[in-house]
Order: structure tokens, then C-alpha cells, then sequence
């Protein structure tokens, strides 16, 4: 499967060029914001780790082990990237325990920069956002284009699919789990099962929003449409009213779109239609989501960019610096701005 399968169109025109991202794990730097004052008393020690060229899960795995303690006992907000310089949350439970020596988790790869207790586990999705650093190096762009593209992106967000990263290798999750799904039957792995399950939703998420890309109603609140503000999981219907509602022009409201589970779709009217149409599509994956006991949820179609600024520290380098919200994807932000290439293949000829 392709990209433009996978995710859809773009909602701000072609590509201003092209560049590399992650030639190099500084090039990709993420920093979990959590917005949760820490008491510095309790039986959960929470953990403040760099990470580069790892994964989460690989991270919890050294310091269980370097602590002595099963993996269960290690938690964490979000799964962050492994190509990636990354600054996230762990805790430990350890009741009636002292701090455990975690000398042998730290590397070149990994660095504990901060531990203080608490009186809570660190819940997944407790994080509010995360910040990032990129770099698009190797360049080769129409400079006025970009910088237009930049400004109207900041201004009007851009669509929220789930990025390629969430289905696999040439889309290989999905096309995993619709081998499962026209069995009706689940992986047994728990992890495997997490995955495909999680790459179904998102894959059907992204149809429904690449159709309204197209229909150019991705920004745009309809009757029938359930609303949703930025960092909240509640929605509410829209009805006339709500369409001109002041706190859509702000991005603080969204219309959203289906993470598809058991029960049916609340939307109405045309936006019904729309998502009803999807499913019909791809009937075995929905069907197979709510046989699983995922719960129907739902997720904003637009994603707004805070705090977006950038730079050129040299001229076939532009740095980009943003917040999103926790579980959206930074390449659907460059992805309205330039197509990405791997490292070495930037020298061919070409026109912007």
C-alpha cells in the first residue's frame, strides 16, 4: 500500500520540495509534555529519561532490568520513536523500597536525567502534548513557496491522520489485520493483537478524513458533524448553530472523525452517510474492531500546530519547532510542506 492509500491528500496543495528527515536522531527531538506536579513522597519513583535509537519498550526493559524488577512495574505515558532523540516519563512502583541503583540502564543511549517520587503510577496518555525539534536537511525547496506554506499552515492546522509510522512497512498492518479480520478471528500475541487492532482504527480514521480532505470539509463544522475542543475525549453534536461557532476559527474546536468500535456511529445526516460508506467498504474491519470489545471513540480531523517557529541555520537546513497534541504525528506536519526522501538521494536534478 502507498502512501496516498494510507493516508490521503494533502489539504494545502503539493509539495514546496523535498529534504531528509532523520539522517541523524537529533535531527527528530521530542520532548513528553506532562503536566502533573510531582510530590516528591510515595511508592512510585518516576523516572526523566533521554533516549536515542531506542524505543520505549526497550527502555523500560533495561531499567527493569537494571532495577531488578519485572517489566509490569515499569509504566509510561506514550511509545515514542526508536529513530529519535527523546525526552520522556517512566515510573517504578516500589513499594517499601528504596531507589534501586539504575547505573547499569545508563549508556551512550540511555541517560537518566531526573528521578523524584510520587503517589501515582504514570498512566498511559497522561501526557497533555509532545514538543518537537526538527531538522529537514539536504534541502531543495522553493524558499518563497515554503515560507507562505509555513505561515497558512500555522494559521489553519492540517488534516490529523495517523501517520505512516502506525501501519508498518508498505501498510503490512493492515493488511495484516484484514487477514484476520475476514476470519473473524484475533492474534493470539497480545502485542501483535494491540497492534493490528490499533493499525484497523487508524486506517479506517484516515479514509474518513482523506473523503473530507477531497470534499474540502475537513476544517469545516457540518450538521451532524460531533465536535470536539483540542485536548478533550468529549463531543458534542453540531446543529446550526454550532457550525459558526467563534471557537472553530481559533482551532480550539474540531469537528472529528471515527475510531470505529462496538455500537454505532452517533453522527447524522451527511456525515453519517459519509462514515456509514466507509465502513461499507472495508465491512469485515469494523466489524471485527467491535468483536474485539473496542469501544467506539472518536478524534479530531484537524490538527493545530502550537507555538510553530523556524529557521535556517544553513541554507539547505530548515528547522521546524512545534507542540501537538499527545498521539498526533509531526511527519503529517511536514508532509504539507515537502515530500521526504531517505539520505543520499537528494542529488538528482530536479525543479521546484
Amino acid at each position: 500500500m502507498n502512501e496516498l492509500q494510507l493516508l490521503g491528500p494533502r489539504a494545502h496543495g503539493e509539495a514546496c520540495g523535498r529534504a531528509v528527515l532523520k539522517a541523524t536522531a537529533e535531527d527528530f527531538q521530542v520532548d513528553e509534555v506532562l503536566d502533573i506536579p510531582l510530590t516528591g513522597q510515595g511508592e512510585h519513583l518516576w523516572l526523566w529519561v533521554e533516549k536515542r535509537g531506542l524505543n520505549t519498550e526497550e527502555a523500560a526493559r533495561r531499567i527493569a532490568r537494571a532495577a531488578g524488577l519485572p517489566l509490569k512495574v515499569v509504566s509510561y505515558a506514550g511509545l515514542k520513536d526508536r529513530q529519535a532523540l527523546t525526552r520522556q516519563w517512566f515510573s517504578l512502583h516500589l513499594p517499601g523500597k528504596a531507589d534501586p541503583d539504575l547505573a547499569a540502564a545508563q549508556s551512550d543511549d540511555l541517560t537518566i536525567l531526573r528521578s523524584q517520587r510520587h503517589n501515582r503510577k504514570l498512566q498511559r496518555g497522561a501526557h497533555v502534548a509532545n514538543g518537537f525539534t526538527l531538522r529537514l536537511t539536504a534541502l531543495e525547496a522553493d524558499r518563497d513557496a515554503l515560507e507562505q506554506r509555513l505561515q497558512r499552515v500555522a494559521k489553519q492546522g492540517v488534516p490529523n491522520y495517523f501517520g505512516l509510522q502506525r501501519f508498518g512497512f508498505d501498510g503490512g498492518n493492515v493488511e495484516q489485520a484484514r487477514d484476520f479480520a475476514s476470519r473473524q478471528e484475533l492474534p493470539v500475541q497480545r502485542n501483535l493483537r494491540s497492534r493490528l487492532l490499533s493499525s484497523a482504527r487508524s486506517y479506517l480514521f484516515n479514509r474518513v478524513l482523506a473523503k473530507r480532505v477531497a470534499a474540502g470539509t475537513w476544517n469545516q463544522a457540518q450538521v451532524g458533524d460531533l465536535l470536539a475542543f483540542t485536548a478533550s475525549r468529549s463531543f458534542f453534536m453540531a446543529g446550526e448553530a454550532e457550525c459558526v461557532d467563534s471557537r472553530l476559527a481559533i482551532l480550539d474546536l474540531h469537528p472529528t472523525g471515527p475510531l470505529w468500535g462496538e455500537g454505532t456511529s452517533p453522527t447524522a445526516g451527511s456525515v453519517q452517510s459519509l462514515e456509514q460508506g466507509i465502513a461499507e467498504t472495508e465491512q469485515n474491519l469494523p466489524n471485527w474492531l467491535a468483536k474485539a470489545g473496542m469501544a467506539h471513540e472518536r478524534r479530531i480531523l484537524r490538527l493545530p500546530i502550537q507555538s510553530l517557529t523556524w529557521h535556517y541555520p544553513e541554507p539547505d537546513i530548515l528547522q521546524l519547532a512545534f507542540v501537538l497534541p499527545a498521539g498526533c504525528f509531526a511527519t503529517v506536519v511536514v508532509r504539507e510542506l515537502v515530500d521526504l526522501v531517505p539520505a543520499g538521494q537528494t542529488d538528482t536534478p530536479c525543479e521546484f
